[in-house]
């Protein structure tokens, strides 16, 4: 550990130089002396105000800072929610919480970031096993549940981060593409920095080309997740100290490309908001490296469930895990999948994950995510990627071919009864801000209803830009009297599904206004097979979408919003 890191409940009182570094936000840099000076202002203001509980919620790491510590040394309780939509809002309120920070209805205008100094204030360290903050985690059904935490599991953790990296990291500056709202981004890119006396970046880089450009004049450490990894595809000319991954494990593919991008390969995090880091691995040429506990940490085995014991736990407890792990001889571990993914079809029990390793473990799948999708008869629902070979495949053989083969794949582990009927097939994986699988945009896609929305046989997902490949179901409502004899699909539809998957992929959140240059070229007859870009403008409120197939443009417009016309 390097000399100059100071524990967190010590981080404003310890003495460092004033005109150190503390994050590059806003087109400057702010130092320490400028960050107590915030952190003591808004205490002041926070201690006067009767509100115990507080939501925090920034789209930038320093005034995220700035407002955490001043809460907790206004001796506030901090709830760190994943996002700052309306519907979180509601729930955190529902919960007594005051919402603080960027939030559409109640933002900061002034975060007080150029207050003046106060060289006669001094504020005495915090106690941490007291200062309290809640995370959040998704649960066994996809909702958010909150997870109790006290400074002191959080300063342990960054204690043993920088035992193990801090020589290696050294002078480098913390950039991030992922959000500090969630346990993994606030340690890496805010806590341990802070402790360590490294400089962080305040802004989410959403490319990794912007980050390689700023580590070409100076160290830096990325903290990724396997969502950004994956998708490298070029080499990127910068000075890394390092490259942490967390939010999931990466692919040895994605792994093996990272190295050859980044010249290093990539250190993936394993662990959970309740537990913290467990454990560590950097993938070499051969598949399946195993994880290496952090120290302080123990497994032990106890009724076909694994139990961890950590110094991030609090009061000796130990934690039941919800992973199937495989220990080694030398301490070291396999993963091979979750417990907790276990789910009943026609009475036939079926793990999600083991059917989503046999799929990964076809000649023609990169990955594969697999859910049940609960309706009238329960079914499961398959989304893949494919690698070169089922990309070929699916040109020689069509998708019906593709996805015939891979059913008789599954049947030789399955009974037919719990194979996939609903499949998409995806560039990547759709994930959350947190990297995890977006179950809940899988599932809407999936178990639309056959009567009122097009079949979705594939998604194409980009930041501002989607497209989807739509199957026209015969059975849609809306033929039966468009035309009784000749059957065509309703442009005022055609206009409501644009909106229906803008909004599902886009934060759409302001009003509608109007419509501009809307175009009927074709017929979209039953049975007809589409692709439907979209494309959102979120500065200028505009949706754009085209409807078309092999025959060219089917149908073209822009949907207005938050302006009239």
């Amino acid at each position: 550990m390097s000399d100059r890191f100071i524990t967190l409940s010590e981080c404003l009182t310890a003495k460092r130089p004033a005109d150190a570094p503390v994050s590059w936000h806003g087109g400057r840099y702010y130092h320490v002396g400028e960050f107590q000076a915030a952190v003591c202002r808004w205490t002041d203001k926070l201690r006067a105000q009767p509100e115990r509980r507080y939501a925090l919620y920034t789209e930038d790491a320093y005034p995220f800072a700035v407002l955490l510590f001043a809460l907790l040394y206004a001796d506030k309780e901090v709830w760190i929610p994943g996002n700052n939509r309306p519907g979180s809002a509601g729930q955190l309120k529902e919960q007594g919480c005051r919402l603080i920070g960027d939030w559409p209805e109640e933002a900061v205008t002034d975060y007080w970031l150029n207050a003046a100094p106060c060289p006669d204030r001094r504020l005495a360290p915090l106690d941490p096993s007291s200062a309290q903050l809640v995370m959040f985690t998704s649960g066994s059904a996809g909702e958010a549940k909150p997870v109790p935490k006290r400074l002191i599991q959080l300063q342990r953790e960054a204690e043993t981060l920088e035992k193990q990296w801090g020589r290696q990291l050294a002078d480098a500056v913390a950039l991030a593409t992922v959000s500090h709202q969630h346990i993994y981004g606030l340690l890496f890119r805010i806590l341990w920095p802070l402790s360590a006396g490294r400089c962080f970046h305040s802004r989410i880089y959403f490319n990794a080309e912007a980050i390689a450009h700023y580590g070409k004049s100076r160290p830096v450490y990325w903290i990724a997740s396997p969502a950004h990894l994956k998708r490298l595809d070029q080499p990127l000319m910068a000075d890394f100290a390092a490259i942490f991954s967390s939010g999931g494990p990466l692919s040895h593919e994605a792994a093996m490309q990272v190295s050859a991008c980044c010249g290093q390969s990539a250190i993936e995090i394993f662990g959970s908001t309740e537990s913290g880091g467990i454990a560590w691995r950097r993938q070499g040429l051969e598949p399946m490296t195993p994880w290496t506990l952090f120290e302080g940490m123990a497994l032990s085995h106890e009724q076909e469930r694994w139990l961890l014991q950590s110094p991030y736990l609090l009061d000796d407890e130990r934690l039941e895990l919800a992973d199937r792990i495989e220990l080694l001889d030398d301490g070291r571990f396999l993963l091979a999948g979750r417990l907790d993914r276990i789910v009943k079809v026609e009475e036939k029990r079926l793990s999600l994950s083991e059917m989503e390793q046999r799929l990964a473990e076809l000649p023609w799948i990169a990955e594969a995510v697999t859910l049940m999708i609960a309706k009238s008869r329960d079914t499961i629902g398959a989304g893949i990627v494919l690698n070169q070979d089922g990309r070929q495949m699916l040109a020689e053989q069509g998708r019906s071919g593709l996805i015939r083969q891979l059913r008789e794949a599954l049947h030789h582990w399955f009974d037919a009864v719990v194979l996939p009927r609903k499949w998409l097939i995806l560039d990547s994986i759709p994930l959350t801000t947190q990297g995890k699988t977006d179950t809940r945009l899988l599932n809407e896609l999936l178990a639309s209803s056959s009567r009122k929305l097009p079949q979705v046989l594939g998604l194409n997902l980009a930041p501002e830009h989607v497209e989807l490949k739509l199957l026209i179901p015969p059975e849609l409502v809306y033929f039966k009297d468009h035309f009784r004899n000749f059957p065509i699909l309703p442009g005022v539809v055609q206009i409501a599904w644009a909106e229906h998957y803008g909004k599902l992929f886009f934060d759409i959140g302001q009003p509608f206004s109007h419509m501009d240059v809307i175009k009927f070229v074709r017929l979209i007859e039953p049975g007809n097979t589409l692709t439907l870009s979209l494309e959102w403008n979120a500065q200028a409120g505009k949706l754009y979408f085209t409807m078309s197939s092999k025959q060219g443009p089917h149908s073209s417009g822009r949907l207005v919003y938050g302006k009239t016309p």
